[in-house]
């Protein structure tokens, strides 16, 4: 198994407590980094019931997702190497099946933060969200004729029509909890997206539309396949999955204000 549950290393020197999977039975597990510059973790299981399970605490800041108006779309020539990737499709994102129809409704929009808000807008107008509409091998293309999906299917979306629009765009996973926002069921990881804009990345969240709070990264990629939970070779049964992202103490002050 390979699997991508740890959080990711530009969020680690917020760990109050230690990010590490216990197994049960015990097993031998080995971290990588992958080319993304996500933490991997390796193991073989063995038969029979596996438990893996984690329990942690991070500090967080406190504020909600920034929203940055002014940000600027770069011209392709002039944006950095590790960034041109993402303007490339991928497995789930096929940009070549949606370039003309975003071009045709994003085209005249300005460049920058008003063009990736308005996909974004689009995207969470268009696709209806809900856990039985999941599909593991649904595309972007196909998701936005299909309209129906789960976070990753407004990620995968969302960043083909802003890559189709020249703007750099990757996926993201990681744990996003209900906080300060009504209680929407039993947890889940959750997708969302960033763009690069005025020469860094920004997160956008077509499921939500609005700023969210706590957000915490485990991995990104191109899309969902390079960030995928985990990757199994053999036969398996997968049993349950319980994911909790809540708020440690209703009273704690942010630490950067």
């Amino acid at each position: 198994m390979l699997l991508m549950l740890s959080v990711h290393p530009s969020r680690r020197s917020d760990l109050i407590t230690e990010d590490r999977m216990h197994c049960s039975p015990p097993v031998r597990v080995r971290n990588y980094s992958d080319a993304f510059g996500n933490i991997c973790t390796r193991l073989v299981a063995p038969p029979g019931l596996l438990e893996i399970r984690n329990d942690f605490i991070i500090a967080d800041s406190g504020q909600p997702d920034k929203v940055v108006p002014d940000a600027g779309q770069w011209p392709i020539d002039a944006l950095p190497d590790d960034t041109l990737v993402y303007l490339l499709g991928s497995r789930y994102c096929d940009t070549q099946k949606l370039s003309d129809c975003a071009w045709s409704m994003f085209g005249r929009i300005r460049e920058g933060w008003a063009r990736a808000q308005a996909i974004c807008q689009y995207v969470h107008d268009r696709i209806q969200f809900g856990y039985h509409h999941a599909r593991d091998d649904r595309t972007a293309a196909e998701g936005h004729e299909e309209r129906i999906g789960v976070c990753r299917d407004f990620a995968h979306l969302a960043i083909a029509l802003s890559r189709c629009m020249n703007i750099p765009a990757r996926y993201v996973t990681g744990y996003l909890g209900d906080i300060r926002h009504p209680y929407s069921g039993p947890g889940d990881f959750s997708a969302w997206y960033q763009v690069w804009l005025g020469g860094r990345w920004w997160t956008m969240d077509a499921r939500h539309n609005e700023p969210r709070y706590g957000r915490v990264l485990m991995a990104t990629g191109r899309d969902a396949a390079d960030t995928a939970i985990a990757n199994i070779f053999g036969d398996i049964l997968f049993t349950s999955m319980l994911v909790k992202c809540e708020l440690a103490d209703e009273n704690f002050v942010p630490f950067y204000l």
